[in-house]
């Protein structure tokens, strides 16, 4: 339990890794603060699977992408850690919000293009800079990344120089907050089971190529992309800051 009397903040934490993100933190003890954009429901599943557990958690809403989203998120958060904790301090932020679609240079439109740098990049930048003043000392900041940041695909362009620029805003972040105390890293999953990837998990063709060019020959889950999150999170990550931390099995080395 050694994040007991921490606050975090999970983006899109209603399914996938976002929601084993949020379980793992709050199983060692954080206030989890559930971010959606519009499934309730599943957010509120999210909750209650983390209340099942033990742990303590709420869902707050807000589509983030732009400085409207991110005010309005960072509005409500404060009202509800006030009515939880007293305090409006934050100590974990998990800017773990992604995806976009997949094309060649050729194939990506503008609305394509500015989806992925809104999903990856905008809503990461302008909630960070929301919360600025709200992230305690010595507080922590997780951004998700993606193996596709080092991949040279031509099918994946726009989401690979997405997420480059996640690596890159994580570096000069904690540059900025490091007198603070504050670490910021990110964590770069490669493929990993679950509903976003089961187009690839349920293609027997597409799972085989997958898993013979990872080393450990598997799809990772989304439970041991959470323990890294996690691991950085916690006092066992004290002393790592800018780094982006690849959890990947050892995809395409």
């Amino acid at each position: 339990m050694e994040l007991t009397g921490k606050t975090a903040l999970v983006t899109g934490a209603s399914r996938g890794l976002g929601r084993a993100i949020a379980e793992r933190l709050a199983s060692a003890g954080a206030l989890v603060a559930v971010n959606y954009a519009e499934n309730r429901v599943a957010a509120e599943e999210t909750v209650a699977r983390i209340a099942a557990a033990g742990g303590q958690a709420f869902a707050v809403q807000a589509r983030l992408g732009g400085i409207a989203g991110a005010q309005q998120l960072a509005a409500r958060l404060d009202e509800e850690l006030a009515a939880r904790t007293g305090a409006g301090q934050l100590d974990i932020l998990v800017n773990n919000i992604g995806g976009g679609d997949y094309g060649r240079i050729l194939d990506v439109d503008e609305a394509a293009f500015d989806q992925a740098f809104g999903n990856n990049v905008r809503a990461a930048f302008f909630l960070t800079r929301a919360l600025h003043g709200r992230l305690a000392a010595s507080g922590r900041v997780v951004n998700l990344s993606s193996t596709g940041s080092r991949l040279t695909d031509p099918g994946i362009i726009v989401y690979t120089m997405a997420k480059a620029a996640v690596d890159a805003f994580t570096r000069v972040l904690a540059a900025e907050l490091g007198p603070r105390g504050i670490t910021v890293n990110s964590v770069a999953p490669g493929f990993t089971a679950g509903e976003t990837n089961a187009h690839v998990t349920e293609d027997p063709e597409a799972a085989r190529q997958v898993t013979e060019a990872t080393a450990l020959r598997r799809f990772g889950t989304p439970e041991e992309i959470a323990d890294i999150v996690y691991a950085l999170a916690s006092p066992l990550g004290r002393w790592v800051t800018a780094q982006n931390i690849e959890a990947s099995g050892g995809f395409r080395l």
